[in-house]
């Protein structure tokens, strides 16, 4: 078998392209192509070569795929700009006001309630707008592994805000 980085490096981009042609979402198709990495690494004894290895590759990120649009019909999650356009701007409204800070203070309590390092991933995202590989850099590790980790954060975000 060929080494890990070989592989992803050889069939990342085709992955990641049938990815976009099946969402229709470049920033979702990369998150699932690193996720799709991550299960054919834990998964590689089951490839027993009938197909190719990028047709499996491919077939993994379907099925994730399809699990996602599942996961996101349970969890719907919202944008941040989805939730500002969800509870608007003060109009003069005490009430208006008041949910607004409901809303964020609920948003904080879940992205603490997280362990390390998804926490830290999170907000090195989503808020300091770090690229994967500059969290990678911070953490000593990879850009796939800061991509999956930030993929696992949002889906646990979601869970706990769900509840």
């Amino acid at each position: 078998m060929e080494p890990v980085d070989e592989i992803y490096q050889q069939y990342a981009d085709e992955v990641k392209r049938f990815l976009v042609c099946l969402t229709g979402d470049p920033d979702l198709a990369e998150e699932l192509t690193q996720e799709t990495f991550y299960q054919a690494i834990r998964s590689i004894r089951r490839y027993n070569g009938a197909c190719k290895l990028s047709v499996w590759l491919c077939q993994i990120a379907k099925h994730l795929y399809y699990d996602h649009l599942k996961h996101q019909k349970r969890h719907p999650m919202l944008s941040m700009e989805e939730l500002e356009r969800a509870v608007p701007e003060n109009d003069g409204m005490p009430e208006i006001s008041l949910l607004r800070r409901d809303a964020y203070v609920s948003i904080h309590k879940a992205i603490h309630s997280l362990r390390e390092p998804y926490r830290e991933i999170f907000l090195l995202r989503a808020l300091s707008e770090l690229s994967f590989r500059e969290i990678g850099e911070i953490f000593g590790r990879t850009e796939n592994w800061a991509r999956v980790t930030y993929y696992r954060a949002k889906v646990m975000l979601a869970e706990r805000l769900e509840e």
